[in-house]
């Protein structure tokens, strides 16, 4: 009998050991699925961020998508573990339309969106008639709109950003043609516009230099890019270490030391 009682107790110690190896395993999470869509996101994480997660014994498996929507449907359906490509306004929005309970953990460097053009040397330059293209999804047009109210080109209403049209410019002077196109098309527009309102990924990636734009956006918070997760998973201990290197010293430091990112707006952990 006791040694029946003995092999019961040490398969259930068994069961517990394994339970608590487990669970470790689960808690550190040894590798990291991040996804990005093209853009400057992905060199930042692994010149900065990388770095400091492999010092608490992670890998980190990148994943690149073509559009948000893929980026943010894979961090839904648990394929990867969280991504970096978006602000909260989008993120936002993606929830409200496909119901998800996606949320960013931190902010990061993110490029402002500016006006540019290769026809003409200063923003005061613009005639009557002039085309401007600007971003064709709401959200990014309102942005766009608000440089050229900035300037005093135009004036605008107040609207959801999911909700904002060209219609929304109630006084516009000097006739502005606003062209909506595709953003990533925008850099090409440029032979045939005057102007070019472009977000700042696609800027850097035509060649085009933040601190030459005519004008760059007055970016607040809901409009700098985040780390996205499942809601969650934003207490894990994974996000959490993700949060801390991007607050580390090697990522400032990366960052700071790296002309490619002048012009950049910096969260406020940079301070």
């Amino acid at each position: 009998m006791k040694t029946a009682l003995s092999v019961i107790a040490a398969a259930m110690l068994a069961l517990v050991s394994f339970g608590d190896h487990a669970d470790a395993q689960s808690a550190t999470k040894p590798e990291l699925k991040v996804g990005f869509v093209p853009g400057p996101y992905i060199d930042g994480f692994k010149k900065g961020v990388e770095p400091e997660l492999k010092k608490k014994g992670y890998t980190v498996k990148y994943y690149e998508f073509s559009t948000g929507l893929e980026a943010n449907t894979a961090v839904f359906k648990n394929d990867i573990d969280a991504n970096v490509m978006q602000h909260t306004v989008f993120l936002d929005s993606y929830n409200q339309r496909q119901k998800t309970d996606l949320t960013g953990i931190i902010t990061v460097p993110t490029p402002p969106m500016g006006l540019y053009s290769t026809k003409h040397k200063t923003s005061d330059a613009v005639k009557a008639g002039a085309t401007v293209v600007v971003p064709n999804d709401p959200v990014n047009l309102q942005r766009a709109l608000w440089i050229l109210r900035d300037l005093g080109w135009i004036e605008i209403k107040d609207n959801n950003p999911v909700d904002v049209t060209e219609l929304d410019v109630i006084k516009n002077p000097k006739s502005i043609k606003i062209v909506p196109l595709e953003n990533a098309q925008a850099p090409r527009a440029l032979g045939d516009a005057d102007f070019a309102a472009v977000q700042g990924n696609f800027a850097i990636y035509s060649g085009l230099k933040l601190t030459e734009a005519f004008a760059l956006e007055k970016m607040t918070k809901p409009y700098t890019n985040v780390v996205a997760v499942r809601r969650g998973n934003a207490e894990a201990p994974w996000a959490k270490d993700i949060v801390a290197a991007y607050q580390s010293d090697t990522f400032k430091t990366a960052i700071r030391n790296d002309k490619f990112y002048a012009g950049f707006t910096l969260p406020e952990y940079f301070n």
